[in-house]
């Protein structure tokens, strides 16, 4: 029994800190902002269906 608790301590003694420095190093829940690409355009399609030219 003393085994067990024993290797719950020390298991405990390195998933905290790790947990802890992960926390830290992500920013706190920081996410980068959203890049602003401009809107696509169909500015060289032609106005006819490829499969209605083939015919």
């Amino acid at each position: 029994m003393e085994i067990i608790a024993v290797v719950l301590i020390v298991l405990l003694l390195v998933v905290l800190p790790a947990t802890l420095t992960s926390i830290l190093g992500d920013g706190r829940g920081h996410t980068p902002r959203e890049q602003s690409h401009p809107d696509w355009k169909a500015m060289d399609l032609p106005s006819t269906n490829y499969t209605l030219r083939n015919f």
